[in-house]
């Protein structure tokens, strides 16, 4: 089974938890703001390489709610009609990983809590987007409270992260 993770942080570069989840990754990374930093995005490219991945992950911080402005320019641009959907079958029966970090804690997502919601229902655009193109949305990957998170427990997620990648 082939894994590619599109990788969606704007500033990757300063980012330790996102970086240590790719770190000696052992799928393919494709970090989408290296590849396009003037968001010029080439859509054959993208899809070439959606459809050579069995399993796909969109990795991302949460930011404001939902995902980097690239990661939303990049779904609108690469699942085109005719490919994925509207008779498009091209993502049809491969598997989406949705993996997010975030600096809030994750008791704080909840309906009672200071967020009033979960992160599940944050990433339910993403979900239904998978599931409308035919995906098979697997439980989402959430590394919580990344302000705070300390090198052991990083090192954990990471390794958590990879197994998770590995399954097949």
């Amino acid at each position: 089974m082939k894994t590619t993770i599109f990788l969606f942080h704007p500033a990757f570069a300063h980012s330790r938890v996102n970086a240590a989840l790719v770190h000696n990754s052992p799928v393919e990374v494709r970090d989408l703001y290296q590849l396009y930093p003037t968001e010029r995005i080439d859509v054959a490219a993208e899809q070439a390489a959606l459809s050579a991945a069995d399993r796909i992950v969109w990795q991302f911080p949460l930011y404001w709610y939902s995902g980097p402005g690239l990661m939303k320019k990049w779904l609108d641009q690469v699942l085109t009609p005719g490919w994925a959907y509207e008779g498009g079958t091209a993502l049809q029966g491969k598997e989406l990983l949705i993996a997010t970090t975030m600096g809030g804690k994750l008791t704080d997502y909840q309906a009672t809590g200071p967020q009033g919601h979960t992160v599940t229902e944050f990433l339910l655009p993403l979900t239904v987007t998978g599931e409308y193109v035919g995906m098979q949305v697997l439980p989402p990957f959430i590394v919580a409270d990344t302000v705070n998170i300390t090198e052991d427990q990083l090192a954990a997620a990471a390794q958590r992260y990879h197994q998770r990648l590995l399954i097949p």
